[in-house]
């Protein structure tokens, strides 16, 4: 077999690989609405919501993150610029933004404009690379945001504040998928997701500290899935399957697909969030919404059949591999 046809089988496979961990990442995102809202619901804060989840998940992986640290730690602390940086933008900022939006937007709103950052990804890998968006790809981020805007479904008066929290949430979001994407690895992504998880914690524990962000947490029984059940079920669906997993498997996907093909692929999250919307309260989306759904998937579709590989130097052609690997110097929800 010649050296081109193992490249391309190579390529291929981590293209399969890249697509199904950002599937498994955007199903658990997704699952954060109904275990979220399902705590909201008996008189739990935002804020306590989200500093939960992030810290409970953070906790979880410690033992994982040490044990694949072995022998890197030097490697961790090269990196611990990107990491800090993903914690307190990506996944911190990311989500304190998108919730202070909600305050004062429908979430529809909200979802919309912090989903908007897959815009911010296109044109930032063309200011990085160089590389002008192919037609295609313009086409898809087009598609992908009528279908966001069928499945969401945003109605009512817009608010100037709530609208600039929205876009903080969506640069939030290009953010998580452009340092997501950074090519390190002597860093595994289950270490960068935890160092992110725990900067997270720390800066949301921060902001909560000095009155920044309400936290108010109750223990009494939630309902969820049309039955009665224990506080502790939602928590622990935030913590380990809408952050440990949702975000391990977010950045190891991002490392293979490439920022921009990830996060067209993460647009999934909100169809799944909507089926599991269906499944644990009743919201059974309408016609029009499973339309816009069919749109999402048309512009993911768009978009991964212009990358002609999987990885991002593949995106950018023009750059010299060693430009897009080198060492560097979140929402969701």
């Amino acid at each position: 077999m010649s050296v081109t046809r193992i490249a391309s089988y190579a390529d291929r496979r981590r293209g399969v690989v890249g697509l199904g961990l950002a599937l498994v990442s955007a199903v658990a995102f997704g699952t954060a609405g109904s275990f979220g809202g399902a705590l909201m619901s008996s008189g739990w804060t935002s804020g306590a919501v989200v500093t939960t989840r992030i810290s409970l998940a953070a906790l979880i992986l410690t033992g994982p993150a040490l044990f694949a640290l072995r022998g890197r730690w030097r490697a961790l602390r090269s990196s611990l610029g990107v990491v800090a940086l993903y914690g307190a933008v990506a996944v911190a900022g990311c989500q304190l933004f998108f919730f202070n939006a909600v305050q004062r937007l429908d979430v529809g709103v909200a979802l919309l404009l912090e989903y908007m950052g897959i815009v911010l990804v296109v044109f930032w890998m063309w200011v990085r690379h160089r590389r002008r968006p192919r037609w295609l790809t313009l086409l898809g981020v087009v598609a992908a945001v009528l279908g966001l805007v069928l499945v969401l479904d945003p109605s009512g008066g817009l608010d100037a504040v709530g609208v600039i929290w929205g876009l903080l949430a969506g640069t939030g979001l290009a953010v998580y998928f452009v340092l997501s994407a950074r090519q390190d690895d002597a860093v595994p992504p289950l270490v960068v997701a935890w160092g992110g998880m725990v900067v997270g914690a720390l800066t949301l524990g921060a902001f909560a500290l000095f009155g920044a962000l309400p936290v108010h947490a109750a223990t009494t029984d939630v309902e969820l899935f049309g039955r009665n059940m224990s506080w502790l079920v939602p928590v622990l669906g935030l913590s380990v399957v809408a952050a440990a997993i949702a975000y391990t498997a977010g950045v190891g996907a991002a490392r293979l697909l490439g920022a921009t093909v990830a996060s067209f692929v993460g647009l999934t999250e909100v169809l799944f969030a909507v089926l599991f919307a269906a499944l644990s309260v009743g919201q059974v989306p309408g016609a029009l919404q499973l339309v816009g759904g069919l749109v999402v998937l048309v512009g993911v579709a768009l978009v991964r059949a212009t990358e002609s590989s999987p990885t991002e130097g593949g995106e950018a052609a023009a750059v010299p591999p060693a430009a897009d690997a080198a060492p560097p110097a979140k929402i969701g929800v």
